[in-house]
């Protein structure tokens, strides 16, 4: 391990520093320990504490301790600097004066004071022994892991006993997170792929790239880049499976994985549509009609290509079929299919529901005035027949007078000829003698409308 001056706390804060060299905390009193104050302000402006007193008149940022005790040092422009502890015991527990991160190499020493003689050395983690790798008086724990965060102390069995340090506490600083692999987990076959790798870096890591893997099923399927980003242009059935990425630092020595994301690859749908839209898809000789195809998703380029009864008859995503005939009737279907790459690899091929075209004959519009005419001709015939059936009715009502029964006096005769007004009967007089009859007159001189055999009783003239 490189010695040297340190900075006690977390780089990169605003905050005062306190430097030690050698680079160990606590610090002991044997190693000749030399504090360098660090801060906003100038220099001559630092002011010290020991054991949480003011400290003496030097007014320096840097002195070399004679005494056992806690130091800290104050900036004007920047406060009060963590605490360090420098030390005289017989027997003391050290870790490195620097921000720990995983990954890190690092070792805690134990001390043993140098007038103080020891035959063997154990360490403890919260109590219990960490099972590290011992060479002496050190105790390893590369490559740094969060795990070994907590609170250690040493024991060395000397001539006396077994001497005890007082415990120091280890914090490790997480490097990165633990990755979040993101990305649609059901995308349609052709479309582009894109896995997202998520993780954040601690702003404590020293400046170097991360590198990322992505696994498919176990196997790898990407890297190692620093792209957190896994790109397919165009998916497929296979590419169906659990995907992973695993992150870990430049020289390897973390590596974290990231939960399994199932992503499955679902086929596109094509849909055919017919415009103009009729509920049953009948139309009429003469109709204009357009066929339209469209597919849910997929990358360009796509290609459409149009069957009728299973036959290709068009290209492209709209089939005009102007205006129809009855030879356009069929079952039409749409085929969606995408090729990508030099070779013209197919990724899918998509089907669209049959759709059923029927072409009625004959226009629509002569269809319409053929019914119309048909119908005023029934309301022609059934008009005349009315007007023959009332001309009937009155001829046969001015032809017959006699089978008619005599009306009552006043009672209503019938209309004129001129329909000017109703002849009633007038009121009967008791006639005289009758004259006498000319026998060479006869029913063939009378008039027309009284041409009828005649009762001699009979004294009724028919009146119109």
């Amino acid at each position: 391990m490189q010695m040297g001056s340190h900075t006690l706390g977390l780089a990169g804060a605003q905050t005062t520093q306190l430097l030690v060299d050698p680079p160990w905390r606590p610090a002991v009193l044997w190693d000749w320990v030399t504090l360098t104050c660090q801060g906003l302000g100038t220099a001559g402006a630092t002011t010290w504490y020991k054991d949480g007193q003011r400290w003496g008149q030097n007014r320096s940022d840097r002195f070399t301790v004679t005494e056992s005790g806690t130091y800290t040092c104050d900036r004007p422009g920047s406060g009060s600097s963590p605490a360090l502890r420098v030390m005289n015991d017989r027997l003391v527990l050290q870790v490195p004066a620097q921000t720990l991160l995983e990954g890190d190499t690092v070792k805690l020493r134990c001390r043993v004071r140098q007038d103080m003689s020891f035959s063997r050395v154990r360490f403890y983690q919260d109590g219990k022994d960490p099972g590290g790798f011992l060479t002496g008086t050190e105790l390893s724990l590369s490559p740094l892991q969060l795990n070994h965060s907590g609170r250690y102390h040493c024991g060395a069995l000397m001539s006396f006993g077994l001497s005890l340090s007082i415990p120091v506490t280890v914090t490790v600083h997480e490097l990165f997170t633990v990755p979040v692999l993101e990305g649609p987990p059901e995308p349609i076959e052709g479309s582009p792929l894109n896995l997202s790798c998520l993780s954040t870096p601690s702003p404590l890591r020293p400046p170097g790239p991360l590198l990322h893997l992505f696994y498919r099923d176990g196997q790898l399927v990407g890297g190692p880049q620093v792209s957190p980003q896994l790109l397919v242009p165009a998916v497929g059935v296979s590419n169906s499976g659990n995907y992973s990425c695993q992150v870990h630092s430049e020289e390897g020595t973390v590596r974290k994985s990231s939960a399994r994301l199932h992503v499955t690859v679902r086929m596109p749908v094509a849909n055919a549509t017919i415009t103009p839209s009729p509920l049953s898809h009948q139309v009429h000789a003469g109709d204009p009609v357009t066929l339209r195809c469209s597919v849910q998703v997929g990358s360009a380029p796509v290609t459409f290509t149009w069957l009728r009864d299973g036959q290709e008859v068009a290209q492209g995503p709209i089939l005009e079929l102007g205006n129809v005939s009855v030879e356009h009737s069929g079952t039409y279907q749409c085929v969606a299919t995408n090729q990508l790459g030099q070779d013209g690899h197919r990724v899918f091929r998509a089907l669209s529901p049959e759709l059923a075209l029927e072409v009625i004959p004959g226009s629509p519009w002569v269809t319409a005035v053929a019914v119309n005419v048909g119908r005023t001709l029934l309301f022609l015939l059934l008009l005349l027949a009315v007007i023959g059936g009332c001309h009937c009715w009155h001829r046969q009502a001015t032809t017959k007078p006699q089978e008619r029964t005599p009306p009552e006096e006043g009672e209503v005769l019938g209309p004129h000829i001129d329909g000017t007004e109703w002849a009633r009967r007038p009121p009967q007089v008791t006639p005289g003698p009758a004259p006498p009859r000319d026998p060479q007159v006869t029913n063939m001189e009378l008039p027309r409308p009284y041409k009828r055999q005649q009762d001699p009783d009979d004294t009724f003239e028919g009146v119109l």
